[in-house]
Order: structure tokens, then C-alpha cells, then sequence
């Protein structure tokens, strides 16, 4: 089993934040794949299905950005899964270009808490899909380019990148993380 873990917070007033682009991502792969329903269930939400025959969880957790180790580590534990080959999570980069990715595999937080929070709980080693939300320019406006809506013209790119993250996510679940990258790329032109 693969856990796909997106970061957010929970809530209709962050539902369109920039920093919920993890939510996003997997509410996507759970509605291009007829994922099962969303269940609470490790201080998250939690929807199964299965991609190119792999069985896959999806979670959302619940327990604000901040602690989002505490749900993703629960996950873990539960079904005694190795961080390092079952565990992919979704977040927000400000060091990307707006609709941008890349995936890495272990390193640091770079000041993300969510990531932080993560590590705390289960480490570091784990693979990481960061989704680009642009940086505002200057330290003092991150905090608010974050937790801000995506702008009008960025809503209208918003599915467009989030259905080419979806519809190439067998190539993540297969391991082939630079194919995930290339085919995404060529998707969105």
C-alpha cells in the first residue's frame, strides 16, 4: 500500500488558499481515479482506490498545517508502512514557479511547518511532490501570499495543472518519478 498524504488546512476559508495546494492535488487524483469516499480516519480524511494495481490511500489531514505529522504518521503506523517506499506527500513551494513541480526524495523543510511537522513525527526520508505557488518577492509578504486565495487568473490554470498532476500520477505510483515530472511538463505545454 502507498499513502499520498496533500497538506492544507481544514475549512472552507482556506479551501482556495495557495497553501492548500496539497488538498487540491489529492482531491484531484480522488476524483480523475473514482477514488472511494472520504472517510475521517487518522485525525484526516482518508479516501482508498487503487492506481495500475497498486492500493492507495489518500489523505487529507485534519489537524491544521501545523501538525500535519501527527495524522501522516498515524497512517503509518497503522499499517506498518516504511516512510521511505510508501509515503508521498503534496504541498505547496514558494521556491517554484507558479504551476511548476518537482518531486525529491528526503531533505529539508525549507520553513514549510507542514513538512517540518512530518519530519518530526517519522523523519525526513520520504518522497515529496512540491507544487509551485511563486514566492510574493519579499520575506515580510509570505505569510499572507500563502494563506491567500490563488489570484483570478491563476484560479483558471488551477485544474488545468492540478488534471495533468492526476492523470500522470501512475508513473509516482510506479516509481518513476522523473517520467511523473517529464509528462506533466509536456501536458501543460
Amino acid at each position: 500500500m502507498l499513502v499520498f498524504a496533500g497538506l492544507g488546512n481544514p475549512g472552507a476559508g482556506y479551501a482556495l488558499n495557495r497553501h492548500n495546494f496539497g488538498f487540491l492535488a489529492v482531491d484531484a487524483i480522488a476524483e480523475t481515479w473514482r477514488f472511494g469516499p472520504w472517510k475521517v480516519r487518522f485525525q484526516g480524511l482518508t479516501a482508498e482506490g487503487s492506481i495500475g494495481g497498486e492500493k492507495l490511500l489518500l489523505l487529507k489531514p485534519m489537524t491544521f498545517m501545523n501538525e500535519s505529522g501527527r495524522s501522516v504518521g498515524e497512517a503509518l503506523r497503522f499499517f506498518k508502512l516504511d516512510p521511505a517506499t510508501a509515503l508521498t506527500v503534496f504541498y505547496d513551494e514558494l521556491d517554484l514557479a507558479p504551476f511548476k513541480l518537482r518531486v525529491k526524495h528526503g531533505g529539508g523543510a525549507a520553513g514549510h511547518n507542514g513538512i517540518r511537522s512530518i519530519d518530526a513525527h517519522i523523519g525526513n526520508d520520504y518522497r515529496r511532490v512540491r507544487l509551485g505557488i511563486g514566492h510574493p518577492g519579499h520575506k515580510d509578504r509570505v505569510i499572507g501570499h500563502a494563506l491567500g486565495n490563488f489570484s483570478k487568473a491563476e484560479q483558471a490554470e488551477v485544474p488545468i495543472f492540478l488534471g495533468a498532476v492526476a492523470a500522470e500520477v501512475p508513473w509516482l505510483v510506479a516509481g518513476d518519478d522523473a517520467r511523473f515530472m517529464n509528462d506533466v511538463a509536456l501536458r501543460l505545454g
